[in-house]
């Protein structure tokens, strides 16, 4: 039964977050994704029968979503019948509780699935030809972690540490990105502690097919670190890295050749601001702005599942107008 039958949904306005659930029921692949994590999910032969996968992934997806924690998605699924419909739940059948959520969240950390869905992601937009693959642009990302030694532990998170930008010192985690210099859908993600300098990750977030990369000023050098592709006939790799702004301020805009290097810097800026929206879209649209849970390898599996569900919300207008059959001609 779904709630239009008991009577419960009375109103006839479509809430945002209804229209944002039914566009990523039509954008994300979930039988590719029920795919990949089905052989590694319990069979069931002893206890209670187990949960679809489907029916977890779907809760997991809400949950990166909608910045909920284990305990405050066990509670929305009895308090919001959107969500209970978005899981294929109905009023009469068992909820999944806190500790089988967190056990599907294990279970896709111990065997990096995460890295996997994004992969997944990445090759339907690929094949949608919405992810060109010629150009990278890097960039990374302060997420904070708390600070606070009031745990068990009385300590803070020893993989996790401060790093300083501007004037203010911020302790947490960084996020590096590789984006598709076209589209600016993510298609490489690696997580750090916050006092790994930039430059250091540049060329871990290249996919290889690539023959430009763009940064800004903090990946000066990129090129000459010891893992730099080296030349290929078919492929000869080169940095696009912005000038030190020290050295763009110091810019003669009288003299034709200081002119000259200011328009390309302009114009390497507006092709890394493409960058910046899939950070927009984690930290606004869905609300990740601060690490959920302890180590770097958790918080980087999320956000490679983060990033993978970004790619869709940001795709989603081109892969819905994709998904609508086409019209018969002479019908």
């Amino acid at each position: 039964m779904q709630q239009f039958d008991l009577g419960l949904n009375l109103s006839t306005k479509k809430t945002r977050k209804r229209e944002f659930l039914e566009q990523m029921q039509q954008v994300v692949p979930w039988k590719d994704l029920v795919a990949l994590i089905a052989p590694y999910a319990p069979e069931g032969r002893k206890g209670r029968p187990p949960f679809p996968v489907e029916m977890l992934l779907r809760i997991h997806f809400m949950q990166q979503w909608f910045n909920l924690g284990d305990p405050a998605m066990e509670e929305a699924l009895h308090d919001m019948p959107l969500f209970r419909e978005f899981a294929s739940l109905s009023w009469g059948s068992a909820t999944p509780d806190e500790s089988t959520i967190l056990r599907f969240r294990h279970l896709l950390e111990r065997h990096k699935l995460a890295e996997q869905i994004l992969k997944t992601v990445t090759d339907l937009l690929e094949r949608k030809k919405l992810l060109l693959r010629t150009g990278t642009i890097v960039d990374a990302t302060l997420i904070a972690a708390p600070s606070s030694t009031k745990n068990s532990t009385k300590s803070r998170d020893p993989e996790m540490h401060q790093a300083k930008k501007g004037n203010q010192w911020y302790f947490g985690m960084k996020a590096h990105i590789g984006v598709d210099a076209d589209s600016g859908l993510v298609h490489t993600v690696r997580g750090t502690s916050a006092n790994v300098s930039d430059v250091v990750e540049a060329n871990s977030l290249l996919h290889g097919k690539e023959i430009d990369g763009y940064g800004d000023a903090g990946y000066q050098g990129a090129d000459k670190r010891p893992d730099m592709p080296t030349p290929e006939p078919e492929r000869k790799f080169q940095w696009h890295i912005a000038m030190k702004r020290s050295q763009r301020k110091a810019l003669d805009l009288q003299h034709p050749v200081s002119a000259m290097q200011e328009q390309l810097e302009q114009v390497k800026s507006k092709i890394r601001a493409k960058v910046e929206h899939p950070f927009r879209v984690i930290k606004r649209q869905f609300g990740h702005v601060k690490v959920r849970y302890r180590g770097l390898r958790k918080n980087t599996q999320q956000l490679h599942t983060l990033f993978a569900l970004a790619n869709l919300w940001m795709a989603r207008g081109r892969l819905l107008v994709n998904s609508q059959p086409k019209p018969v001609v002479g019908a």
